[in-house]
């Protein structure tokens, strides 16, 4: 069956993330062995249209090119409410509307691909750091840190979040307090956006709090061919990797 692509994201007001995702579409896009199939990309949030619609949409253009089956790839890190209830939810409203023209396939959520650890092993060599702070947005659906911890041990760091505890500050605090003065943030994200930027403020608020520390701060993983790959496994092995929210390492 010949399949089409949808990458989904959040959303954001900000036009960096847009931008991004078309990038990203692209780069997948050259894996498709056929011209004519579509690869696009859909928001949950912050867009004209719900998302159901936008699958909808999606779904009958490719319909249109001869695809008969739509591959919806959630573009999220952690396995939270929207992963595990918002998006499913979606795609089955999507599903209803389209009837039986297409097959509409749920795909892994982009944060169960263990690959991703070595994404940020290589944005990690090139710091001279003694201590590591995986920041992650986090979820109000707890549960769905247990990813980004097994991540962060993986990777030797620790970790913390954004929107819920344990904050940077609290996590940098207990690394000082130990005797660490040259510290890693690696921000869990998948493209700059409004809340890198205040990762980065918070940084130099944390050099003025801590002036003995020296903080190296990463770029979010952004838009690259690993990525990309990674995407095109679990847009065609899905069954290699956790679809239930737990992130697998090998």
């Amino acid at each position: 069956m010949a399949s089409a692509y949808l990458l989904v994201a959040h959303g954001s007001q900000d036009p960096r993330q847009e931008v991004a995702m078309k990038q990203l579409a692209e780069m997948v896009r050259k894996k498709v062995p056929s011209n004519l199939v579509s690869v696009g990309t859909g928001y949950l949030e912050l867009c004209s249209e719900p998302l159901h619609e936008q699958i909808k949409k999606f779904g009958k253009n490719t319909i249109t090119q001869g695809c008969n089956r739509l591959k919806v790839l959630p573009l999220f890190l952690l396995p939270g409410v929207h992963v595990m209830e918002d998006i499913p939810a979606e795609v089955v409203m999507a599903r209803q509307a389209l009837s039986q023209d297409i097959v509409i396939d749920l795909q892994p959520y982009l944060g169960s691909h263990p690959g991703l650890g070595s994404l940020l092993e290589k944005q990690l060599a090139a710091t001279t750091a003694e201590a590591r702070i995986i920041l992650a947005h986090g979820s109000r659906r707890l549960c769905s840190h247990s990813s980004v911890e097994a991540l962060a041990r993986n990777l030797n760091a620790v970790a913390a979040y954004w929107s819920v505890p344990p904050s940077l500050e609290s996590q940098v605090e207990k690394l000082v307090s130990a005797g660490y003065r040259k510290i890693a943030i690696i921000p869990y994200f998948l493209f700059a956006g409004g809340i890198t930027d205040a990762i980065a403020l918070k940084q130099q608020e944390l050099k003025l709090q801590f002036p003995e520390v020296s903080f190296q701060l990463t770029e979010p993983l952004g838009v690259s061919t690993e990525l990309a790959n990674l995407i095109w496994d679990l847009a065609n092995e899905p069954g290699r990797y956790e679809s239930t929210g737990e992130q697998a390492f090998g």
